[in-house]
């Protein structure tokens, strides 16, 4: 059975990539950063479509962490088969009063670590000559917005990235996609104004903010056989925003 692994996988969208990859058919791995708690609920939820489930707590910014947690995937699991970078934080401000540290950390989990797990799973990938790494990016990557230079950046990173690596590895069997999630309804959006809730939807021309699963949905394609002739793409995930 093959093994996906999901970055951030113990809350929001992460987790329900996680469950979806799980109803799949994928045994699953997920990190988390902080809350042991979610991300044993997602593991049990994963486990219920009789796939094997395991979490690993790592700072995927940090190159240690990462080596190690790929390995332990392939001494309980196996080789990584499917990759989805969602892991991701957010640390906004105006350029002008943003500190060094709020940039950095955010480049370092959002940009680094899609950088340092892709290039822990390419080695097995090429070496099985197939493998799907999917890059959860940002339509704020592809448009900016307005006190998110740091996470812009980062996501317009993302973007590059999984380009460059597309042409470098298509050869060997691996494809590389992002996703662009546009405003996807969460616990955290759900906290805003209904008149700024408003104002977002009329941008939006599908009238209703996206959810979890439509970005799981998108995994989901780009993880199966049916997309096994796409890469190097962008697919974004906004209702036409």
């Amino acid at each position: 059975m093959s093994v996906a692994l999901i970055t951030g996988g113990s809350r929001g969208i992460g987790s329900v990539i996680a469950k979806q990859l799980a109803a799949d058919g994928y045994n699953i791995a997920i990190c988390y950063s902080g809350n042991e708690g979610a991300a044993q609920k997602t593991i049990e939820e994963c486990k219920k479509h009789g796939v094997q489930a395991i979490f690993i707590k790592a700072d995927v910014s940090n190159a240690e962490d990462v080596n190690e947690m790929f390995a332990q995937i392939k001494e309980l699991l196996g080789p990584v088969d499917v990759l989805v970078n969602n892991a991701g934080i957010t640390r906004d401000g105006l350029l002008i009063r943003m500190d060094e540290t709020d940039f950095d950390s955010v480049i370092d989990i959002n940009l680094k670590g899609t950088f340092l797990c892709t290039k822990a799973a390419i080695k097995d990938m090429m070496k099985n000559r197939s493998g799907r790494i999917i890059n959860i990016t940002s339509i704020v990557g592809v448009q900016g917005n307005k006190g998110q230079s740091n996470y812009a950046a980062s996501k317009a990173g993302i973007i590059g990235f999984t380009k460059s690596v597309a042409k470098e590895y298509g050869a060997k069997g691996v494809t590389v996609n992002a996703v662009a999630p546009g405003f996807i309804q969460t616990a955290m959006t759900d906290e805003l104004p209904d008149t700024v809730k408003d104002a977002y939807i009329k941008q939006i021309p599908l009238g209703r903010f996206g959810t979890p699963e439509d970005v799981a949905g998108v995994v989901s394609f780009l993880a199966s056989e049916k997309a096994s002739y796409v890469t190097g793409q962008v697919l974004e995930v906004t209702g036409g925003m």
